[in-house]
This record gives C-alpha cells, sequence and structure tokens, in this order.
C-alpha cells in the first residue's frame, strides 16, 4: 500500500504540475508493480522512497498556488486545481487505509465494533436488509 500511494502521490504532485518527480516509479510496461513489494525491495526501500515522495510532493505544494491548475489526462475533465488533486489524494489514502484495516482484523480476527451474539447480527442483517427493499421499491 505505502509503495502505491508513493508511486501515484509522485506522479498527481509531479507530472500532473509540471514538476516531475526524479525517480522513475511507475513503469508503464508493468502496470500493477506498484501494488507488490519485488523481491529486492526490503521495507525500508519503500519507507524511504515515501518519504522522498513526500518531500517532493510538499515542495510541489509549496511552490503552487492551491488553485493552480494541473493536468491529469486520464480524468474525464482533464484539468484540475491542486485542491481537487489534494482532496482525490487524501481520498485515495483514506480509502487504502480502510483496506488495509479490513485484512488487519481478518488476520487478528477482530473488529473495531462491540461483540454482540449471534442474534444481534441476525437482527441488524434483517433490518438492513429490509431497508433496502423499501429503499428498492420507491423505484419500481
Amino acid at each position: 500500500m505505502v509503495k502505491h500511494l508513493a508511486t501515484w502521490e509522485s506522479i498527481y504532485l509531479g507530472e500532473v504540475f509540471g514538476r516531475p518527480y526524479p525517480e522513475q516509479l511507475y513503469v508503464p510496461d508493468r502496470p500493477g508493480a506498484d501494488l507488490w513489494v519485488a523481491a529486492e525491495e526490503t521495507r525500508q526501500d519503500i519507507i524511504d522512497r515515501y518519504q522522498r515522495v513526500a518531500g517532493h510532493a510538499a515542495a510541489t505544494i509549496d511552490a503552487l498556488d492551491i488553485d493552480a491548475v494541473g493536468r491529469v489526462p486520464w480524468w474525464p475533465r482533464p484539468n484540475v486545481a491542486l485542491i481537487n488533486i489534494l482532496i482525490h489524494l487524501i481520498s485515495e489514502t483514506a480509502r487504502h487505509a480502510g483496506h488495509a484495516d479490513i485484512l488487519r482484523e481478518q488476520l487478528e480476527g477482530t473488529t473495531t465494533t462491540p461483540d454482540h451474539d449471534t442474534a444481534f447480527w441476525a437482527d441488524r442483517h434483517a433490518t438492513i436488509e429490509q431497508t433496502a427493499r423499501d429503499a428498492a421499491s420507491r423505484y419500481e
């Protein structure tokens, strides 16, 4: 996750604003390579990379006005203000942190919700299911 976030932060706060990150992190002929750690990479390599990217990102943010426009060619409306890129990156980071939290809960066999018995969860499921059916019926 950290490698992936570093890669895209280097693009969004680098190339998008004409300030390319000096290392090539995204390799077009290896799509998805930012989603796993290669055998030759260490945890420290990934952390160091993220810290270098963060420094470059901070320099971009410091150098530009919040309404400075960059270009994201793969977005439907490619001309995008820095504030919108920052919001995008915050939401992506939060989303991926949520994914990591789900995995952690599965590995640990725990959740952050209070413990409840089977009857509680059956009732909760039934309530949510009925709410969804009621909502759907309004559009039939």
